[in-house]
Parts: structure tokens; C-alpha cells; sequence
């Protein structure tokens, strides 16, 4: 009998092990954000993005699979940031509502494009599919989403904005992004052979970052307190969510691209927006409503569209 239709277990097991692990970090987050000092958040998320993601990287790259294709992961990255940022531009100009004001453009552009493939991308796809594949997710996030979202769509901020910032910032944000240097360093690190205790050491460490990257994601869901836009976020995260991640998922199938890497490369795509969009939102007066909406629907929303995409792309 057809696996899908019987609900295998083999199909369904991890995501419930995902649900469970996903779920109770997230929910600790979401109930300590709401007691804990507003600083605490941000300590943790400056220590993952300078010390805890760059760990994470470097661990789970000795144990990936680089070989074949995987530049894709990257050029796939891209398809899906242009592809999201078309579909929106598209939709709003059909759109005659007073409410389109240009910063509310410029946010619902960025949660149409770019996701949270780090801290919710990496753990969905290392219990989803294992290590051996996350290679691919890496540099989906590192050379896509993160370039994508700081180079792109920081021109986009500052166009739809109003808020001018010099190149130089750009590219600043861009070398100085310690996630970038791990990943040159994580490649050479592969070649050395260290005592199977540290081994397991960085493999703790890498697990307790990616531990707190879901955490962190709950405290600052606690923190969100608009529920407005509902309906213009719900067809942002349709095109990010849905539309995209089916479309060149199809597509990947015609560069023989498929199994578990075409499995990492559509979970990546289907990931809600990433934090970086309220970061933007922030510092380049975007409408911080809409950005607030578009993260909290579509982390919850993620809940519900993963099992999609195992029932259609996994091996």
C-alpha cells in the first residue's frame, strides 16, 4: 500500500518527534519571555549570532554530505527570494486599498522573500532529514537568505523606506556576519580529525545552540502583540509558505534534483518570515505591524504546512 495514503509511521514519526521538540522549546520560550526581563532575548540573541549559530555550523558541517550538486542550494535560495518578491510586487499593484502605504509595501515584500531558514530552517531540517544533508541548508541560508535578506532586502527597506544608508553599512552587515566566516572556517575544519570526546563536545554545544535558537524564537513570539493585518499577512505567507516552495519544488525535479536534498531545499523555502524582516521593519520605518503579523501567524502557521511537504517531497 502507498505509504502516503496508510500514514506510515516512517513518515509521520519524525514529525511528530519534531512537534514535540519544536513545540515544548518554543512554548518554554514563549512563557519565559513573558516574565523575564526584555534584555534577556537580546543577550541570548546576540550569543547565538556571534558565538552559538557559528558553532552549530562548524559541528554540523564535518558530518555533511558537500558532494554533487549542492551549489544548487544556493541558486535555489535565490529563485525562491526573486520569485517571492515577484509574486508580491504582482499582487499589490492588482491591490486599489488606502492601506498599501509604501512601508507597508516594503514589509510585506520582505515576508514574501526571505524566511527563517537558520534558527528554525537548521532544526527542522537536522530532525526532518538528519545531518548528512544539512550541508545543503547551510549554504541555502548562508549564500541565499542571508545575503538575500541584507543586501537585497536592505535596498529594498531603504527604498520603500524613505531611510537612506551608505553602501559601506550594507557591506559591513554583510562581512561582519560571523555566520559567513564560519561557514570558510567549517569547511577546512572538515579535514581535521579530532578525539572522538570533543567531537561529542561541539556536537553538544551545536545541540544546545540550536536548543536556545528555538527558545528565543518563543520569547520574542511573546512579545508580539498585534493581531492586525490578518488577511494582507495571510497572502504574504501564502506566496513565501506555499506557492513557492511548490512551484520550484516542481522545478527541481527537472535538474534531477530530488530525494532528501530536494527535501532540505523545500523545507528551507517553506520556512516563515525571518526576524531580519522586523529588524528591517526597525531601522528602516517599514510597517512594523504588518511584520509583527506575518512572524506570528506564519510560525504557527508553519505547524500546519510541514506535513505537506513530507507527504509530497520525502524519499
Amino acid at each position: 500500500m502507498n505509504p502516503i495514503l496508510s500514514f506510515d509511521n516512517t513518515l509521520f514519526k519524525p514529525l511528530i518527534d519534531l512537534y514535540i521538540h519544536l513545540g515544548g522549546a518554543v512554548l518554554l520560550g514563549w512563557i519565559l519571555g513573558r516574565y523575564l526581563p526584555k534584555s534577556v532575548p537580546t543577550f541570548i540573541g546576540q550569543f547565538l549570532f556571534w558565538v552559538g549559530v557559528p558553532i552549530s555550523i562548524i559541528t554540523f558541517l564535518r558530518g555533511a554530505d558537500l558532494s554533487g550538486a549542492i551549489w544548487i542550494a544556493p541558486v535555489a535560495a535565490w529563485m525562491a527570494i526573486l520569485l517571492g518578491a515577484l509574486l508580491a510586487w504582482s499582487w499589490m499593484k492588482r491591490q486599489t486599498l488606502p492601506l498599501w502605504s509604501q512601508p507597508t509595501q516594503g514589509s510585506f515584500l520582505l515576508a514574501s522573500m526571505v524566511g527563517n531558514t537558520g534558527y528554525l530552517g537548521f532544526p527542522v531540517t537536522l530532525t526532518l532529514v538528519g545531518e548528512k544533508y544539512f550541508g545543503w541548508a547551510i549554504f541555502y541560508d548562508m549564500l541565499g537568505t542571508t545575503i538575500g535578506a541584507y543586501g537585497l532586502g536592505v535596498l529594498l527597506a531603504a527604498r520603500f523606506g524613505g531611510i537612506a544608508h551608505s553602501h559601506r553599512q550594507l557591506v559591513d552587515a554583510i562581512v561582519k556576519n560571523p555566520a559567513l566566516w564560519s561557514l570558510g572556517f567549517g569547511l577546512g575544519f572538515r579535514q581535521i580529525e579530532i578525539p572522538s570526546f570533543a567531537e561529542q563536545g561541539l556536537k553538544g554545544l551545536a545541540w544546545s545552540a540550536i536548543a536556545f535558537s528555538l527558545i528565543l524564537i518563543g520569547m520574542r513570539l511573546s512579545q508580539l502583540k498585534s493581531g492586525s493585518y490578518l488577511k494582507q499577512a495571510s497572502v504574504s505567507l501564502g506566496i513565501k509558505m506555499l506557492l513557492v516552495p511548490w512551484v520550484l519544488g516542481m522545478g527541481l525535479l527537472s535538474l534531477g534534483i530530488t530525494g532528501s536534498p530536494q527535501l532540505v531545499i523545500v523545507l528551507q523555502m517553506a520556512m516563515p518570515p525571518a526576524f531580519a524582516t522586523l529588524v528591517l521593519a526597525e531601522v528602516y520605518d517599514l510597517d512594523r505591524n504588518f511584520a509583527v503579523t506575518a512572524l506570528a501567524v506564519g510560525s504557527t502557521g508553519l505547524l500546519l504546512t510541514l506535513p505537506i511537504w513530507l507527504l509530497l517531497f520525502k524519499p
